[in-house]
């Protein structure tokens, strides 16, 4: 391993933003729904895995040709490099991905916001489905971070072949514009999930003078997300 680059950068929420923060006893006329929560601060996150499986299922995707394989070790190999994989044969071993993620909370600055405009983190959507059949109703609310929000992210990238710094990232960069025309969460269908990546940056965490020249590189290639 020749180091280790951090990716950081801002991820805005333009429409309600619902991440599930598990399925717990609800009372009659409660949230059906909630969305998941910094224990700290109590106010919405998203958690690392849920970027994670976005990027990696966007990517297999758009490299087989718009199907999604059943099974993460069917993936392109470029994939399995970046995300990890479990195969085990004659040919190939699990291994951990070259990306590492992390949760991702809100950003000083939305929090600011939410003081200064004294105003919720979250709202509640209402939503009706009707039967065709019977044609009864069956309302439920639906928590959603509000739209707006900025989310601070960081992945940590380590480096195991400079020969393959470029094309990662490049990979990387195809995963995050095809995230801001999709959607991150549940019901994107819905209009739920829109996100827009901005402000992304590399910088050099563990790096020896070998590699040290291409961060500017790697800076360049996020910059056209």
């Amino acid at each position: 391993m020749f180091g280790k680059l951090e990716i950081s950068g801002c991820i805005e929420s333009l429409t309600g933003l619902h991440i599930g923060g598990g399925s717990q006893f609800a009372a009659i006329g409660a949230v059906d729904s909630v969305v998941v929560r910094d224990v700290d601060d109590d106010l919405p996150m998203i958690p690392g895995s849920s970027l994670k499986g976005k990027l990696r299922s966007l990517l297999a995707r758009q490299l087989n040709d718009g199907l999604l394989l059943q099974a993460h070790n069917d993936d392109a190999p470029v994939i399995k490099r970046l995300f990890g994989h479990s195969n085990k044969s004659k040919d190939e071993c699990p291994k951990t991905g070259r990306l590492y993620f992390s949760d991702i909370f809100l950003s000083n600055e939305s929090k600011s916001r939410l003081e200064s405009e004294d105003i919720e983190a979250t709202e509640v959507k209402f939503e009706n489905t009707i039967s065709r059949a019977t044609g009864i109703a069956n309302p439920r609310q639906i928590e959603r971070a509000i739209k707006g929000m900025k989310y601070h992210m960081s992945l940590v990238y380590n480096i195991e072949d400079e020969n393959e710094i470029e094309e990662d990232f490049k990979i990387l960069k195809t995963a995050f514009k095809l995230l801001k025309y999709d959607y991150l969460g549940a019901a994107g269908s819905r209009g739920y999930g829109r996100v827009d990546v901005h402000d992304l940056d590399v910088k050099p965490l563990i790096v020896n003078d070998k590699v040290n020249n291409i961060v500017e590189s790697c800076k360049n290639i996020l910059k056209e997300v």
